[in-house]
C-alpha cells in the first residue's frame, strides 16, 4: 500500500492562509488579551473575512464542508500564535459536530446556516460544577410539557457560551438511568431564563471566554432535540471522539512555537563568550523539543485522517493523539522557560504564557486521565 504524507495543493493553500493570519493578526495582539482577559471578537471577525470560521458546516448548509485534516492545519497555526484565541474557533466546532452526527437535514440547515452568514459561534454545555469527568452524572435536568422541553440547571466551563449563538446542551430526565437517560438539545442563547456568569482569574487561554450557564425554567420546542430520548450521551461521546483531535492540534502549535522561540535565543543569549546554542546541554533539549514535536505531529495527522475516513480506530487515535500531543507541548514550553533563564518567568518573553495556555489542553475535552481509560478500554475490547 503506497503512503502519501504531502498536502494537496488546496490543502497548503490553507495552510498559508491560516499561518499568514496567526503571525501577523494573532501573535502580535496575544499577550494584551492575555493581560485584559479580553474576547478579540475583531480577530473572530477576520477569521469569518478570510474563511477559516466555521468550516465543517456542510455545503447544502452553507459552508465549506471541510474535515478534521483541515481542521487540524489551521489548529496547529492558531495554536502556534494563541492558544487562547484558538479555543474560541474550535470550541465553536465542539458545538458543531453535535449537530453534524445526529442532527435532520432541517436541523442542519436552520442552526448551521446562520453561522456562515456572519461571524457566529457555536458552543457545547457538557460539563457541571460536580460531574467533573463522570460526565453521565448529569443534575441539569429536562421535562417534556406537550411540544417543549423545560430545562433547569447549571452548566460549568462552557467556552463561548454567551457569545454563541446556541449551546448543545446536555441534560438529564432521569438521573438514576445516568448515560442512558440524557438527551441533546439546542438551546438558543436568547430564550427567556438563560443566564451567563463569567469565569475570570484563569491560569492560561485569557483570550477565551468561559462560563458558567444557568437554565431556569428555559422552554425549548422538542424539534430542537437532537436524536431520540436516551441518545445524549452517545451523541456527546462521539463528537469528542473527534473534537479532541483539534485540541492535539493546537498544541502541536504550542510545541512548535515553543521550539521557535527557544532556537532564536539560544542563539541570541551568550553565556561564558558564546552563544548558549553552542552548548550540548541546550542542544539536547532543543533535539528533544523537535522529536517530540514531530511525532506529535504526525500522529495528530493520522488520528484526523482515521476519523476522516470514518474508521472506527480513530476512537483510539484521538485519545492517544490528545494526550501524547498536549504532554509534548507542556514539556516543550516548560523547556523553554528553562533555556530562557530568568527572562522566560517573566512575560517580557511569550514562554511563560505557552505554559499557563497549554495546561488546559491536557484538562478539556476529558482529562489525559480519561484519555488513558480510552485507550486502555479499546486495548482490551479487542482481546474479549
Amino acid at each position: 500500500m503506497a503512503l502519501d504524507f504531502s498536502l494537496t495543493d488546496e490543502q497548503k493553500q490553507l495552510q498559508q492562509l491560516a499561518r499568514r493570519f496567526a503571525r501577523e493578526q494573532v501573535a502580535p495582539r496575544a499577550a494584551e488579551y492575555d493581560q485584559n482577559e479580553k474576547v478579540p471578537w475583531e480577530l473572530v471577525e477576520q477569521l469569518y473575512e478570510i474563511g477559516l470560521l466555521n468550516i465543517s458546516v456542510p455545503e447544502e448548509a452553507g459552508g465549506l464542508g471541510l474535515g478534521l485534516v483541515e481542521e487540524v492545519i489551521i489548529g496547529e497555526e492558531l495554536g502556534w500564535a494563541d492558544m487562547g484565541f484558538y479555543t474560541i474557533p474550535m470550541a465553536s466546532e465542539l458545538g458543531i459536530t453535535p449537530i453534524l452526527i445526529a442532527g435532520t437535514e432541517e436541523q442542519k440547515k436552520r442552526f448551521l446556516g446562520p453561522l456562515t452568514e456572519r461571524p457566529s459561534l457555536a458552543a457545547f454545555a457538557l460539563s457541571e460544577p460536580g460531574n467533573g469527568s463522570d460526565a453521565a452524572a448529569l443534575r441539569t435536568r429536562i421535562v417534556r410539557e406537550g411540544d417543549e422541553y423545560v430545562i433547569t440547571g447549571t452548566k460549568m466551563w462552557i467556552s463561548n457560551a454567551k457569545e454563541a449563538d446556541f449551546n448543545v446542551v446536555f441534560a438529564t430526565f432521569d438521573p438514576s438511568l445516568r448515560h442512558k437517560g440524557v438527551i441533546a438539545i439546542v438551546v438558543e442563547n436568547d430564550r427567556e431564563g438563560v443566564s451567563f456568569n463569567k469565569i475570570h482569574g484563569k491560569m492560561g487561554q485569557r483570550a477565551a471566554p468561559t462560563y458558567e450557564i444557568v437554565y431556569d425554567g428555559v422552554r425549548v420546542p422538542v424539534e430542537n432535540r437532537l436524536g431520540e430520548e436516551g441518545e445524549g450521551f452517545k451523541i456527546a461521546m462521539l463528537t469528542l471522539d473527534k473534537t479532541r483531535i483539534p485540541v492535539a492540534a493546537g498544541s502541536v502549535g504550542v510545541a512548535r512555537r515553543a521550539l521557535d522561540e527557544s532556537a532564536r535565543y539560544a542563539l541570541e543569549r551568550e553565556a561564558f563568550g558564546r552563544p548558549i546554542a553552542d552548548f550540548q546541554a541546550i542542544q539536547f533539549k532543543l533535539a528533544e523539543m523537535k522529536i517530540g514535536l514531530e511525532t506529535a505531529r504526525m500522529y495528530t495527522y493520522y488520528a484526523a485522517w482515521l476519523a476522516d475516513r470514518g474508521d472506527p480506530e480513530h476512537i483510539s487515535a484521538s485519545a492517544i493523539a490528545k494526550a501524547y500531543a498536549s504532554e509534548v507541548a507542556f514539556e516543550a514550553a516548560n523547556q523553554a522557560i528553562q533555556i530562557h533563564g530568568g527572562y522566560g518567568y517573566v512575560n517580557d518573553f511569550p514562554v511563560e504564557k505557552l505554559l499557563r495556555d497549554v495546561k488546559l489542553n491536557q484538562i478539556y475535552e476529558g482529562t489525559n486521565e480519561i484519555q488513558r481509560v480510552i485507550i486502555a478500554r479499546n486495548i482490551l475490547k479487542a482481546l474479549r
